[in-house]
């Protein structure tokens, strides 16, 4: 049995966007809204949805870059939202970050070198001395070259950044790294060397992912098992080969229909959705897809699917299989 790195249980985050002169919330967007998964050791983890369906929040909480409203997180069996926050700092260190947009997350003050010792010298991970074979020892990692440490951020290219991005996540040597659709800024051709980089490195270090992507074409290479999200909560999670193969949630059978055929021969109906999607400040009061979905059926609108286990390892929240 394979063992269980994070736990994740019914994370809430809402933003409070108006008050009333008492300063109470009247309007509350709910970017995540009961998310429950786990993520085991060694594996990578797919995440997909669309645009503000709440999988870059959820990845800013894992990393402590913001703080849940509710529910709870375990990391190798210690509950992380039940420390203070000097004791939650500490954790930092196993949990990193690689950022989506390589142009913004790099300091464009400081070389490329420094940027990659800054976490190494916070952490006092290592003597001063050793630093510096430590950063060109991680350039070596992503692929750059040793006398490109003194060149600053905007000398390289956008794919060459978010190898520096990649090299200081790994600085602190962590067990698990938030991907925050890191190769969606990047010119097509690129996206699939940083998509090989990570997948090596993996195997190099040992690392767990969180992938996040909006395409299901793109955590195909890259993930173990796939969960997908749709306005603030997940309605699907499965290996990714059974995902692919048999897709349950009319959401997932839309997205892995929008994926282009290489073959022009090989004819696939295109599942379009129509009308928009809801508010997350005002979402449906049943099935928050039910609007938009093919198989809509009455109780979709008045009743909340459970999110439970179909099959062996596949999950889905969908009235269809009640």
């Amino acid at each position: 049995m394979s063992e269980v790195l994070m736990d994740m249980q019914n994370l809430t985050k809402y933003f409070t966007l108006d008050t009333d002169f008492l300063g109470r919330p009247v309007t509350v967007l709910k970017a995540v809204d009961g998310v429950s998964f786990r993520i085991e050791k060694g594996e990578a983890f797919g995440l997909v949805g669309e645009s503000g369906c709440g999988k870059t929040t959820l990845g800013k909480i894992i990393v402590n870059l913001y703080s849940p409203t509710s529910g709870k997180i375990f990391f190798e069996g210690k509950e992380l939202t039940a420390l203070k926050e000097e004791q939650r700092r500490s954790y930092c260190k196993d949990i990193q970050m690689i950022f989506q947009d390589p142009y913004a997350s790099l300091n464009p003050k400081m070389t490329i070198g420094d940027i990659i010792a800054e976490p190494i010298i916070i952490n006092r991970l290592l003597p001063k001395s050793q630093v510096e074979e430590r950063v060109i020892y991680l350039l070596n990692c992503v692929g750059l070259a040793r006398h490109q440490r003194n060149r600053y951020p905007h000398e390289f290219s956008g794919g060459q950044r978010q190898r520096v991005g990649i090299a200081r996540a790994l600085a602190v040597e962590p067990k698990l790294i938030v991907c925050d659709e890191p190769v969606s800024a990047l010119d097509v051709s690129i996206q699939a060397q940083v998509l090989n980089l990570l997948d090596d490195l993996q195997d190099e270090f040992g690392l767990t992912y969180l992938f996040i992507a909006h395409g299901l074409n793109v955590v195909k290479h890259i993930s173990d098992r796939v969960g997908v999200m749709y306005l603030g909560k997940l309605v699907e999670i499965a290996p990714k080969r059974e995902l692919y193969a048999n897709p349950l949630h009319p959401y997932t059978q839309a997205l892995l229909s929008a994926i282009p055929v290489i073959n022009p021969e090989k004819k696939k109906e295109r599942i379009i959705l129509q009308g928009d999607v809801p508010s997350p400040i005002n979402p449906p009061a049943g099935c928050r897809f039910c609007s938009r979905c093919f198989k809509e059926m009455d109780q979709c609108k008045l009743n909340v699917p459970v999110f439970k286990e179909v099959s062996p390892n596949h999950w889905v929240a969908c009235h269809l299989f009640d």
